[in-house]
């Protein structure tokens, strides 16, 4: 799978999951480290865990297993990184204080899931 597949099919994991304002961005022009991140939000702690882990299995369907995970539901900010792939799964609280997409808005849009 290329990188916009795997962020696809993360994107697609998450929403079957009930996460919410999912974003895909192409951050190729901006980052030097990573071609997509994939932003999501979680209500609960229950649902940020189940996020991260239905993606860590379903990608390992297509033999793509994550480089270094970060954070824990606690925090309310879990982080996946496939290398050229990051995904973020964050409470709304903490996607209002970070405000990722306001840091990355030079980036490309490549999905939105309200």
């Amino acid at each position: 799978m290329d990188a916009l597949e795997i962020a696809r099919q993360a994107a697609a994991i998450a929403s079957n999951k009930q996460a919410s304002d999912i974003f895909i961005l192409d951050i190729r022009k901006v980052s030097s480290f990573a071609e997509f991140f994939v932003l999501c939000s979680g209500t609960s702690e229950r649902q940020l865990d189940t996020t991260k882990e239905e993606i860590t299995k379903g990608l390992k369907g297509y033999d793509v297993l994550p480089h270094h995970e970060e954070g824990s539901s606690q925090s309310g900010w879990l982080v996946i990184d496939y290398g050229n792939v990051i995904i973020h799964i964050l409470t709304p609280e903490k996607r209002e204080y970070y405000q990722l997409e306001k840091i990355w808005q030079n980036a490309g849009t490549i999905l939105t899931i309200q």
